[in-house]
């Protein structure tokens, strides 16, 4: 469902998941997830003008943020409608019980610096990162070091493009822009992502970076929900050639 409300000209909010008790929405590259310090509409507002729309609410719209997205990054963003909701939902990212699928455009494997594999199996990477507050940029390295938490992600190659190689990724822990860090410290940034070593920029300031799948047990009916974002509306996305 496409939505565009009269005080949000310039943003369209699309959801793929929404009942009394939570609401899931795909997340456009550029947006924020909840208010920061540029003043920018944040994607939380948008949702809460939707709810209050859709269900003619009178009074404030209560609405529980339990995730984020980076601003460069697309894809499924998770909001608790209720207090019940909200308050099981924390307690279930918290404890690992939601489990969510990242697609990322990489160069092409034929890079040197590339120290990722094409066979299509799962591998296992782990780096001990710290984080620079004032950059607003993690590091990676590949043994403890004072200050560092352990990062571990899963990845495999699921499909091309002419240029670019189409990467899932798990994330099997939570920390500061793991995945943008960890792949650049093998040799593969993300497509766009000059932060992390990415040769140009995206034309729209995205990073080819997609909360693609999210998959957990409802936190009041207990019923498995699994939604998955949509493709981006890039050329270069449509053009990707995923395996079977």
């Amino acid at each position: 469902m496409n939505f565009r409300n009269n005080s949000y000209l310039c943003i369209i909010m699309q959801v793929v998941y929404e009942d009394n008790h939570i609401i899931i929405v795909s997340k456009q590259s550029g947006e924020i997830v909840q208010g920061d310090k540029t003043g920018d509409t944040p994607l939380s507002e948008t949702v809460k003008a939707y709810i209050k729309e859709k269900y003619q609410k009178p009074g404030a719209v209560f609405l529980g943020v339990v995730h984020r997205l980076d601003r460069p990054v697309s894809g499924l963003v998770v909001f608790a409608r209720t207090s019940k909701a909200l308050t099981r939902l924390n307690n279930m990212f918290r404890d690992g019980e939601v489990h969510k699928t990242y697609w990322a455009l990489v160069g092409k494997m034929e890079d040197v610096r590339c120290q990722m594999s094409d066979d299509g199996e799962w591998h296992t990477v782990t780096h001990w990162l710290t984080r620079n507050e004032k950059q607003n940029k993690s590091y990676a390295y590949d043994h403890e070091v004072p200050g560092a938490k352990k990062a571990v992600l899963r990845y495999r190659v699921i499909g091309h493009s002419e240029r670019y190689t189409l990467v899932e990724v798990q994330l099997l822990t939570g920390r500061h822009h793991q995945i943008r860090c960890q792949l650049a410290a093998i040799g593969c940034p993300i497509k766009g992502d000059l932060k992390y070593g990415a040769r140009r920029s995206n034309p729209d300031g995205s990073i080819s970076l997609l909360a693609r799948r999210i998959e957990f047990v409802h936190p009041v009916s207990k019923e498995p929900i699994a939604v998955e974002a949509p493709l981006p509306d890039d050329k270069l996305w449509r053009e990707l050639r995923v395996k079977n």
